[in-house]
């Protein structure tokens, strides 16, 4: 029970960080000027790059650590079931990362 309220919250919180952006990059069109539009556009792209930079070591070092642990694990089931664990949650994780950047760049194009 607590892994799923722990899932369907983190569901509900990319949702609603998918929501505020939608409404950040539709929005901002019709209140601000447009060199504060272009400079916003450009921090936020450089953030996503650093994001993306930032992960995708982070996510082959944990597949290669809970490969290691199931690996020398000898036998203990509370080492292996970590280690899937580990290799389980850095693939979701950096699968999000991706999705997040891939619709991001989907709004970016759509808006202009």
């Amino acid at each position: 029970m607590n892994k799923k309220m722990n899932l369907k919250n983190k569901i509900f919180i990319i949702f609603i960080l998918f929501l505020i952006i939608f409404f950040f990059y539709t929005n901002i069109s019709f209140a601000a000027d447009p060199k504060l539009i272009t400079k916003l556009k450009s921090a936020f792209e450089k953030i996503e790059d650093y994001i993306i930079r930032l992960a995708t070591p982070v996510a082959a070092v944990s597949v290669g650590v809970g490969a290691l642990m199931r690996k020398f694990s000898f036998g203990d089931e509370e080492k292996i079931r970590t280690g899937k664990n580990l290799i389980r949650g850095s693939i979701i994780s950096y699968i999000v990362i991706l999705l997040t950047d891939m619709i991001l760049s989907l709004i970016n194009t759509l808006l202009g």
